[in-house]
């Protein structure tokens, strides 16, 4: 059956016109002409607060984006999701990720895949139990103080991120994370560690993903020169792992496995046991509660109407900047030093989720799909890329994230922090018109000519479309709402594209090229020649191998 694509939609064409309409419009005078924007253009859901009054966007525009939501079917689409439906069609598969943080099936169908994960979460909690009580020790006696997580991808981006953020509640229990092959990665996480108190968990689907077996490799090696024997391995490594003839090779028994399904992606598996490092550092009633946050925003994405549903309205900003407006960008900046990892979490699930070209029919599709994520932490990034924004030539929607109060108790800088968030967030809307700095200049008392020469420089269009999503603090409970909503939203995202978000084929084949090459660099002769730029990088590889 072909995919309905965005151009199908009836309110595509309407779009356009409108978008075309207000590419010259000021986002000011939409306030004025709205005096209740901010009450009508705000939404609040599982404890967050989603402003997108400073975009552009009017009235009209926005009844239009609800109307295009409604013709692609999006709330049939959600149920299709969290009720189990195999919508990732390219591999005849469920996308369950929201299964892993329910209390109760949707669907009769689906209670053994609860009973399973409940019964994972049971020896989640037993595991984190155990350690935090100070109940395992390594093969000399020694109590375990320090986990290592080596994953890479959604092995590694979802925990680390949860484990910074959270990091107020942690307990006597340190965890590391170790993703790049690059040996100074493993080796700098281990420079401070002993082999007698530290557990590895090794995170790998099918045990077979190369950067995370040769880094286990390694971390085995580590444990073994350090006087233990191979039947004490199992006190110093845990696998999440569907392969257990695998790891029972490497030297971890059944009973140290934990399970990671196929109809869960390797980027929406934080909720998993997965999460089993983050669950250890941050304890697992706080783990519980992060998935409870999570639950929340499934429930009002399964529930809200499209004009209230907060993943819908973050879908329709992306498409509307992504397709109307030419955007390639965008830009999101936590002002919460925790959340720093967030922009590179949301990179994979953004980028690896809807970077395609091709329809869930295999048609080439005729417009972009998702757009460059990026970011940082706010404020440093105001000291660096910021100036892009403000006065560069490309349009890129940002993406304020902002906790109202913080863990430390330094409320005096974190105002000062606040201040500077919502001053970024002011200054896109307000921006400074060339009348207005030289006005400015004039004041730091240049001459009108000094004045006059100069103003072009300090002036910033403004009217650049940005969203704030605010909460009380980083919870667990705040931050796997927020997880969840971005989830939800570049789930929306792909079906309004008519893309399957959970598939990630274009992975693959640079893995095979990664295989062949690397077989060559060990010295295995094969006929057919590569590319003359990579022989000839290859050739100076050997020859600064020499050179050692």
């Amino acid at each position: 059956m072909p995919s309905t694509l965005l151009t199908d939609l009836p309110a595509y064409a309407e779009l356009r016109a409108l978008a075309d309409s207000l590419k010259s419009a000021s986002i000011q005078e939409f306030f004025s002409q709205q005096p209740n924007r901010v009450e009508q253009f705000t939404l609040e859901a599982a404890g967050l607060r989603l402003d997108f009054s400073k975009h552009l966007l009017s009235a009209a525009a926005h009844s239009k984006l609800i109307e295009l939501a409604q013709q692609a079917g999006l709330a049939a689409r959600a149920t299709a999701l969290l009720q189990g439906e195999a919508l990732n069609n390219t591999e005849q598969r469920p996308a369950l990720h929201s299964l892993l943080r329910a209390k109760q099936a949707p669907l009769s169908a689906l209670r053994d895949k609860l009973e399973q994960v409940h019964s994972t979460q049971q020896r989640m909690r037993d595991w984190c139990e155990r350690l935090n009580q100070g109940q395992h020790q390594g093969f000399s006696g020694a109590v375990i103080t320090d986990v290592v997580n080596i994953g890479i991808g959604g092995s590694d981006l979802g925990p680390r991120l949860v484990s910074d953020a959270l990091r107020f509640y942690h307990g006597d229990i340190a965890c590391h994370y170790v993703a790049n092959v690059d040996p100074a990665d493993l080796q700098s996480t281990l420079l401070e560690l002993s082999p007698e108190s530290t557990l590895f968990i090794i995170c790998s689907k099918s045990f077979r993903t190369e950067e995370t077996l040769i880094n286990a490799q390694v971390a085995r090696q580590w444990v073994l020169n350090a006087g233990a024997s191979e039947a004490d391995l199992d006190k110093h490594f845990l696998a999440i792992t569907s392969n257990l003839e695998a790891a029972a090779d490497f030297g971890i028994p059944d009973q140290h496995c934990l399970p990671l399904w196929d109809w869960v992606g390797g980027r929406y598996s934080v909720w998993s046991a997965v999460g089993l490092s983050c669950a250890i550092a941050i304890g697992w009633d706080n783990f519980t509660a992060f998935l409870a946050g999570a639950e929340r925003m499934d429930e009002h994405f399964q529930q809200a109407p499209v004009a209230q549903n907060m993943p819908m309205l973050l879908s329709l900003l992306e498409i509307w900047y992504c397709n109307f407006f030419a955007a390639e960008n965008h830009s999101v900046l936590p002002y919460d030093q925790g959340l720093q990892r967030l922009p590179s979490f949301l990179q994979q699930l953004t980028m690896e989720s809807n970077g395609k070209q091709v329809a869930q029919d295999g048609r080439s599709l005729p417009y972009h799909t998702a757009p460059i994520l990026w970011g940082s932490a706010g404020s440093m990034g105001q000291h660096s890329f910021h100036q892009l924004l403000h006065q560069g030539t490309r349009l890129c929607p940002v993406d304020f994230i902002l906790p109202l109060t913080t863990h430390t108790g330094m409320t005096e800088q974190h105002r000062f922090l606040v201040a500077n968030g919502l001053a970024q967030s002011r200054t896109l809307l307000l921006g400074r018109s060339a009348e207005e700095a030289k006005a400015a200049l004039l004041k730091r008392g240049l001459s009108d000519s000094e004045a006059e020469e100069l103003a072009p420089h300090l002036a910033m269009p403004g009217n650049r479309p940005n969203t704030v999503i605010s909460f009380e603090a980083v919870t667990p409970e705040t931050l796997g709402a927020l997880l969840a909503l971005y989830e939800h939203r570049t789930f929306c995202s792909g079906q309004l594209w008519g893309i399957n978000s959970f598939d990630q084929w274009g992975v693959e084949l640079g893995k095979d090229i990664g295989m062949d090459i690397l077989s060559r660099l060990e010295g295995e002769q094969k006929a057919a020649p590569l590319d003359p730029a990579t022989e000839q990088l290859m050739l100076r590889w050997r020859e600064a191998q020499r050179l050692d």
